[in-house]
């Protein structure tokens, strides 16, 4: 609309200069013409960038209820122009005499009414007066008023079916999201020299779909793993490095245990005073860059980064490493800003900042001169809302650091950096994984699990799941069966996180994600692949879908049609509000209720038709088939939000 306004604005001046150039006025032809010259370019640029726009906007799905809360917006403020923020309520109605969705604005304007005008209306005369008011559109097939003032809303079937055709003919397409805003997501941020356990896998996979969804949403979006890569540890490892490897500046340690060997270097810093000491020194001789100590910390690093890199591979993790080494420079700095703008005492020869509503304040700086996580994360803070220019900016970090992440976050805004109104500083918190016996996972010994045993635990019990249903005999090559097995496994295990409220724990069973029955990646997987192998089975191929999705008219007149069409359209709906609360269970839930809706559709409505005698083909229902092709296409990207793999044949 802005575009378009400018656009007429530009077209009058033009010709207003145009005049200006015939009728001799200006003292300055030459200065009229470079002026008009310029406006014409940037009415050409703005009209290619409205094409644009449309042409994407055409192509977008359409979020249905966002549409409808356009729709009774304007019915509203049309209906009760006084009123302002009138509350709009419209939520998809959980039963068909319903309609297909409610508006149920009419109870929140009453109570409105009452309070600040006095005013007693029913809230079904309001939803009257609504109703009278709504504008003509083209999604809205009729309304009831039902009960003390429900509005139910019946989509139109033509409506519905134009949706689901431009879905097959352009793919999913994400719902416009206005400017292109950028992401910082950290997450995943395991320790160096620690190899990374169970309570690494929330982070990891959590924030990978994250990024995964806005970056199909349309954002920018960096992903940051902010390793713990500094710190007085590295003292204690240098010190054990020099000591069991003399010559590693010339050959390359073979440290093949980095956890045995932080073990090692941890029983010998607490035990053996003299080591102790030389690790404090190491310390001060890292943090002051001398090459040789910066050679062996980097030998150190490179061991655990390449376990990492193992653990990422199978879980198809994409991360930028940003340690705290990388914000050791900036530290002095903050502190200094902190003191310059008064905000620091000191406590005992410590540098703290009390923030406003939090009880324990932070430590900028130790009595001996040294930084903490406080600082670390503070510069991190600055460095991504400063110099990353983040709009948005989410820590993937468990629930246990949620009073820190808060203070840090509080403190940010205290001196400036950002202003939340404008921009977005969240923690998506999670809980623990638990053992089946509701305690911390833990292996039978009482260590925790290593994330790498537990992938490889997977991948074992997939396999033995593929035989037990004799899937390696005759139904899937070779090949086939190792990418099943990966698949399965890595799916699984992903899903059986994701499907839960990260906010609680979760109890992790290898015995529930595998089970093909009930709202596992087990089930989802191998729902998917049937209903690929439907249009397989009738010999209809991508190009044959791609034509009839052009020319077919997807009908909708069977009950379980209609119900499976309004499903799939409401992936933009399911998106824009993870988008919101970043709570990706939703998603979870949305695509296992797709498939018991396709399943629903799938027993009542003949796709393919067969000779009963023979088993021949006699009839194709083609709409049938593209409303097969749209619930896996949406699944499909369902899926890749996940960050799981689906197979063609399982």
């Amino acid at each position: 609309a802005f575009q378009e306004k400018e656009i007429k604005l530009l077209t009058a001046e033009i010709e207003r200069l145009k005049n200006f150039g015939c009728l001799g006025v200006s003292p300055s032809l030459e200065g009229l013409r470079d002026e008009n010259a310029k406006l014409k370019y940037r009415l050409n640029f703005l009209q290619k960038s409205l094409q644009e726009e449309r042409s994407k906007t055409a192509k977008s799905m359409i979020n249905i209820n966002s549409r409808l809360q356009e729709i009774f917006g304007v019915a509203i403020q049309a209906a009760y122009p006084d009123l302002e923020n009138p509350p709009l309520v419209v939520t998809p109605s959980q039963q068909p005499r319903f309609g297909d969705y409610q508006c149920n604005s009419a109870m929140g304007i009453t109570q409105i009414l009452l309070k600040t005008k006095e005013q007693k209306v029913s809230p079904r005369e309001i939803a009257e007066k609504i109703t009278k008011n709504i504008p003509a559109n083209e999604c809205i097939e009729k309304v009831e008023i039902a009960g003390p003032g429900f509005i139910n809303v019946h989509l139109r079937k033509d409506f519905v079916s134009k949706q689901l055709s431009s879905l097959l003919i352009n793919g999913v397409q994400p719902p416009a999201v206005g400017k292109r805003k950028k992401v910082v997501v950290d997450f995943s941020s395991p320790n160096i020299a620690k190899e990374m356990h169970v309570g690494h896998l929330r982070s990891t996979i959590i924030g990978e779909s994250m990024c995964r969804l806005f970056e199909f949403a349309g954002y920018d979006v960096l992903r940051l793993n902010h390793l713990g890569d500094w710190g007085t540890q590295f003292g204690m490892l240098i010190a054990h490095l020099q000591d069991k490897f003399p010559d590693y500046l010339t050959v390359s340690p073979p440290i093949g245990d980095l956890q045995a060997f932080y073990k090692e270097s941890k029983r010998r810093f607490d035990t053996e005073e003299e080591f102790k000491k030389r690790a404090y020194q190491c310390v001060v001789l890292l943090q002051s860059k001398n090459p040789d100590f910066i050679k062996a910390w980097e030998l150190i690093c490179d061991v655990s980064r390449k376990e990492f890199q193992k653990i990422y591979n199978c879980l198809d993790i994409t991360l930028i490493e940003r340690g705290e080494s990388f914000y050791h420079e900036m530290m002095k700095d903050i502190v200094k800003e902190f003191e310059d703008k008064g905000f620091v005492q000191v406590d005992d020869g410590r540098k703290i900042v009390f923030v406003p509503g939090f009880p324990v304040p932070l430590t900028i700086m130790k009595s001996d001169g040294g930084y903490t996580y406080d600082t670390s994360d503070l510069a991190a803070l600055k460095h991504r809302l400063c110099e990353e220019k983040a709009d948005i900016l989410i820590y993937v970090v468990d629930s246990g650091q949620s009073v820190h992440l808060q203070t840090v976050f509080a403190a940010g805004q205290m001196i400036g950096w950002y202003d939340p109104k404008v921009t977005r500083v969240a923690h998506a918190a999670f809980g623990v994984v638990l053992g089946e016996d509701k305690k911390k996972f833990k292996t039978r010994s009482g260590d925790t699990v290593r994330l790498i045993d537990l992938l490889e635990e997977g991948l074992k019990r997939a396999m033995d799941k593929l035989k037990d249903k004799e899937r390696d005999k005759v139904v899937l090559t070779e090949e086939e069966l190792k990418a099943a097995q990966t698949s399965v496994a890595f799916g699984c295990i992903k899903y059986a996180d994701l499907s839960h409220n990260r906010l609680n724990d979760y109890v992790f069973s290898f015995d529930k994600m595998l089970d093909d029955r009930g709202n596992t990646a087990a089930y989802l997987l191998y729902a998917f692949t049937r209903i690929r192998a439907i249009a397989r089975l009738a010999n209809i191929d991508e190009q044959m879908l791609r034509k009839a999705a052009r020319e077919e008219v997807v009908i909708l007149d069977h009950e379980k049609e209609w119900k499976l069409g309004k499903c799939i359209l409401r992936f933009p709906e399911i998106l824009q509000k993870i988008l919101e609360d970043l709570l990706l269970h939703t998603l979870c839930d949305y695509l296992y209720e797709l498939a018991t809706t396709f399943t629903e559709f799938y027993d009542n409505c003949y796709c393919v038709e067969k000779d009963r005698q023979s088993g021949q083909i006699v009839k194709v229902n083609m709409w049938r088939l593209l409303l097969c092709e749209a619930t896996a296409t949406v699944m499909a990207k369902g899926f890749d939000i996940l960050g799981i793999k689906p197979v063609q044949r399982m």
